[in-house]
């Protein structure tokens, strides 16, 4: 018997997996129960999985599996549309932690480890909040030469790297065209970058819209984004905690954080987290 065939095809055949979608603020996601380990997703099943023709359709998929350090009650595998790995999501640690909550019964605080680093989640009915990995490299104020023109753009990796942009008008951005300029821009390099479109409303609040890498296109929302427009506009427009931030889909997220020792600490997300409907699909 050929056993590097009969691999082959086991690996190829058809798995039914169940699911739940579940979206925060508009950033959908499809999570899966996999506490058992059993289930091993390959790139082009992840994005299968998220097509929103052929498929569930979704931004992410997030799989719940045990952290095998101990070093938080839950672990996850998460994945971009495109099948790439990402490290750290703020809507779907909201969703997760829900996801969570209803699957195992557990309370209404859980830990995750995450990419990133350990997150933590406090439910409050489909309202979730979560703290936030320290914020880093903070970079204000660099000039990015693109085909139309130099920008101005400030940097700050809130578990996954962003790059912030002020604009007058953010309905008028030019979201999927510069977004995408930037986000494979060589001044990012290796990794790239989500950028984010930022327009200050009032005293503390703020309209962003993002494009996102690994979903390479804009989404309703992002929490990694929103918490990165949040505190640069804090240090550069003055804005005070909480602040609101108005997502592409009309829902609003709060960005809370103090500023210590020239230094972002405590910083938190709170925003809804709402599960969407169950089913099952043959990948």
């Amino acid at each position: 018997m050929d056993f590097a065939k009969l691999e082959g095809l086991l690996a190829w055949a058809a798995v039914t997996v169940q699911f739940t979608k579940m979206h925060g603020a508009g950033n959908d996601f499809v999570l899966i129960d996999n506490r058992s380990g059993q289930l091993h997703l390959r790139p082009e099943q992840v994005s299968r999985l998220c097509d929103r023709h052929r498929g569930i359709g979704a931004d992410g998929v997030l799989m719940v599996r045990p952290d095998p350090s101990g070093q938080a009650d839950w672990a996850w595998d998460f994945f971009n549309s495109d099948g790439s790995r990402a490290e750290m999501c703020g809507n779907g640690a909201r969703c997760f932690a829900r996801f969570v909550q209803r699957l195992t019964g557990a309370g209404p605080q859980i830990s995750i480890l995450t990419g990133a680093g350990v997150v933590r989640t406090w439910c409050n009915g489909d309202r979730v909040t979560v703290t936030l990995t320290p914020p880093k490299d903070l970079r204000l104020d660099q000039t990015v030469r693109l085909a139309s023109g130099p920008v101005r753009v400030h940097c700050v990796d809130t578990g996954v790297p962003h790059a912030v942009l002020f604009v007058p008008e953010a309905e008028a951005a030019l979201v999927p065209t510069v977004g995408a300029e930037l986000r494979w821009h060589p001044h990012f390099a290796p990794r790239g970058t989500n950028v984010d479109f930022v327009q200050v409303l009032g005293p503390n609040a703020i309209r962003v819209r993002t494009y996102e890498r690994g979903v390479e296109a804009e989404t309703l929302a992002c929490g990694t984004g929103v918490t990165a427009s949040a505190l640069v506009a804090a240090r550069l427009h003055g804005l005070e905690p909480p602040v609101q931030v108005r997502v592409q889909s009309g829902d609003v997220l709060e960005v809370n954080f103090r500023w210590v020792n020239d230094t972002f600490t405590d910083v938190t997300l709170t925003g809804p987290a709402e599960f969407v409907f169950e089913g099952k699909i043959e990948i």
